[in-house]
């Protein structure tokens, strides 16, 4: 079967990252067939479009900035041709021949395949590395150290660079392609406005019907902005409110292993924070106990 392949990008404010990007996708040796921006930038990015006249390039204005809400205005807006959707964050760069693997990958995939994420090249280390690795952790299904398997507890594990097919019970966003035909059965759940878990979320969803792949031959880099995030007791609430939240929407996961990791997490967060007398952590343990308190008070509680 011959695929055409529309990537969506949703974006806000970013626009040397995007143009990064776009470049990455213009020296492909295989390019997509379109290409939907979704902005929700303060000064639109509309002028960009004109520095990429080898792409087809759709541009759409968000008003209200929401990564779900603009991945669906995407998927909307692609083209009847378009047989494969894909997403990609603004800050990523596809290495030469990533489309080429990526193509390749579908012209021979089986037909349980729904999706298939690119492989990462520069993956962040793992983070609470001992605690993982304690054989009771994974017993208990509050974790487990194989890659892209998400446990009872709902902690997803990371997946990481792969050196062949692999296949995954969730995928990221962040590079990422999917069947057209997905969408008619599955959408991102606008209730995640906030840039965290919501990949998860929809991913996992899909998984539990259809085989998700990580296609090794289609790689690509991840340049995440190193400085601080701008508000870090937000993301602690979001870091509580967004785990419960895909947890209770997935009966087969455990609300009460769920709240295991979580108070272990927000402990470590304020050791973290003791011990490197660094403010951001002490805003996202505050963030944590402000929002745990809360839902469990029912003051902000949202049923899935």
């Amino acid at each position: 079967m011959q695929h055409y392949l529309s990537f969506v990008i949703a974006t806000k404010d970013r626009l040397n990252q995007i143009r990064r990007l776009l470049g990455s996708i213009q020296a492909q040796s295989h390019l997509p067939y379109q290409i939907i921006i979704v902005d929700a930038s303060q000064k639109p990015l509309e002028d960009l479009i004109k520095e990429f006249p080898g792409l087809s390039i759709k541009y759409l204005r968000c008003v209200t900035p929401s990564p779900t809400r603009q991945r669906n205005i995407g998927i909307e807006a692609v083209d009847q041709k378009t047989t494969l959707v894909g997403f990609i964050d603004d800050d990523a760069v596809l290495e030469i021949d990533s489309l080429k693997a990526m193509m390749e990958f579908w012209r021979q995939a089986p037909e349980n395949v729904a999706g298939a994420a690119f492989n990462m090249v520069n993956h962040p280390k793992a983070s609470l590395v001992f605690f993982k690795s304690i054989p009771l952790v994974k017993a208990f299904g509050l974790y487990d150290r194989r890659k892209g398997v998400v446990p009872a507890s709902g902690f997803q594990t990371m997946i990481g660079y792969v050196t062949e097919i692999t296949y995954a019970q969730w995928l990221p966003t962040g590079a990422v392609v999917w069947l057209r035909g997905i969408f008619d059965e599955f959408r991102f759940d606008e209730w995640f406005d906030y840039n965290y878990l919501e990949d998860v979320d929809f991913s996992y969803r899909v998984g539990k019907k259809y085989k998700l792949a990580v296609v090794a031959g289609a790689k690509y880099s991840h340049y995440p902005e190193h400085e601080k995030r701008s508000n870090d007791y937000r993301f602690g609430k979001k870091e509580i409110s967004n785990r419960i939240y895909f947890v209770e929407k997935n009966q087969e996961l455990s609300l009460p292993k769920c709240y295991l990791v979580l108070i272990i997490r927000m402990f470590i967060t304020l050791i973290l924070a003791m011990r490197q007398a660094r403010f951001y952590h002490f805003q996202r343990f505050c963030g944590n106990i402000v929002e745990i308190l809360g839902y469990n008070l029912n003051l902000h509680r949202k049923k899935p």
